[in-house]
C-alpha cells in the first residue's frame, strides 16, 4: 500500500470517527449482553480447558463426532464452537435489528443469545 493510499485511509477513518454515534432502541441491552458473553468466554478460557476422564469409546480408534465433542464439553460447562457460533449469530441479528430500529426483533435476538448462553 502506497503512502498516499495510507494517508487517504487514515484521513477517512479520522473523518468517520468524528461522526455522531447512533444509539438504537436496545443498544444498551446489546452492550450488557456482550459483557455477559465476554465474561463467560473469559471464564472458559481461564479454566484452561479442563479435562475429563477418558471414556472407553475414546480408546476404540475412532474419530470423535462434533456431537460427541459438544456433549463432552457441555458436561464440563464449556462453550462448544457451535454454541459460540449460535450466540454470535444471535448478536449479529440483534445489532442489525437495533440499526433498523426494530426493538422487538432486537429483544428476540438477545433472548435467543441468553437462552443459548445459559445461566
Amino acid at each position: 500500500m502506497g503512502m498516499q493510499q495510507m494517508m487517504a485511509l487514515v484521513a477517512a477513518a479520522l473523518a468517520l470517527s468524528t461522526l455522531p454515534g447512533f444509539a438504537g432502541p436496545c443498544s444498551q441491552a446489546i452492550d450488557q449482553m456482550q459483557a455477559k458473553i465476554n465474561a463467560r468466554l473469559k471464564a472458559t478460557a481461564d479454566a484452561g480447558g479442563r479435562a475429563a476422564p477418558e471414556s472407553s469409546a475414546a480408546t476404540m480408534h475412532r474419530q470423535p463426532t462434533p456431537g460427541s465433542i459438544a456433549a463432552a464439553e457441555g458436561k464440563l460447562g464449556e462453550l462448544s464452537p457451535q454454541t459460540v457460533e449460535t450466540i454470535a449469530a444471535a448478536m449479529t441479528r440483534a445489532r442489525a435489528a437495533d440499526r433498523a430500529g426494530d426493538q422487538s426483533g432486537c429483544e428476540q435476538a438477545l433472548a435467543d443469545a441468553q437462552r443459548t448462553l445459559g445461566p
